[in-house]
């Protein structure tokens, strides 16, 4: 992200100035892994697809976390945390694209109480494996 785009999200309060916190970048990204690991741990049913795709959600929205804080800033939105995972150089950079739309679904279940089907849960599972694998080992600590 550009400098200019950075000042423009610090001036609307998107993001905040802090000093670069490599300790809590570790931590965000062992934390995603973890949350991960234990979600990837449920079976994948009707029931259980909501909560595994907020949970695997989260923890993609704390790789971008981490990677605001590895720059020195903290996001103060989930749609700036995504954004910055958007630009990230990976094989499969297309499905960075889906972001926007997982971030619609958490929504929906979180504030609106519609459930996540299983085709959805899977979708995320698949990005995890394809994308924020990838982005782990993008994150310089």
């Amino acid at each position: 992200m550009k400098g200019e785009e950075i000042n423009a999200l610090i001036k609307v309060k998107a993001l905040r100035l802090r000093e670069t916190d490599k300790e809590k970048v570790k931590s965000m990204v062992e934390s995603a892994k973890i949350n991960v690991k234990i979600a990837l741990s449920i079976p994948l049913t009707e029931e259980s697809a909501t909560v595994i795709f907020r949970e695997i959600y989260e923890s993609v929205r704390q790789l971008g976390d981490a990677s605001w804080w590895l720059l020195g800033y903290e996001p103060l939105n989930h749609e700036i945390s995504l954004e910055i995972l958007k630009e990230a150089d990976i094989k499969a950079k297309v499905k960075l694209n889906f972001l926007e739309r997982f971030k619609k679904i958490r929504d929906d279940a979180n504030y609106r109480g519609f459930r996540v089907t299983v085709s959805q849960a899977e979708e995320i599972i698949i990005f995890w494996k394809e994308c924020a694998v990838e982005i782990i080992t993008k994150i310089k600590l």
